[in-house]
């Protein structure tokens, strides 16, 4: 079974975020809260389902996330990898 950690970059699989990048910000049960520091920041993050994201071996490695950070490490991402 895979280990979802806060600070861990996922893919969107399913629904009309598909194939956006995600920051993982909490786990509940079955359930990631995700933010991207744009749209979905850390006041207001997006659930989904863990069965509707892969992960990516990526972590944002700061102690304290923001939305600056995370928006930062998704966009160097990005850059490098596609």
């Amino acid at each position: 079974m895979l280990s979802y950690e806060p600070g861990m970059l996922v893919r969107s699989l399913a629904g009309h975020d598909k194939g956006k990048l995600y920051i993982i910000i909490e786990e509940r049960d079955q359930m990631l809260l995700l933010s991207d520091g744009k749209i979905r920041t850390m006041e207001r993050p997006k659930t989904k389902k863990v069965m509707h994201v892969q992960l990516i071996k990526e972590k944002l490695e700061e102690k304290e996330m923001t939305d600056i950070s995370i928006r930062s490490f998704i966009k160097k991402y990005q850059k490098e990898h596609m």
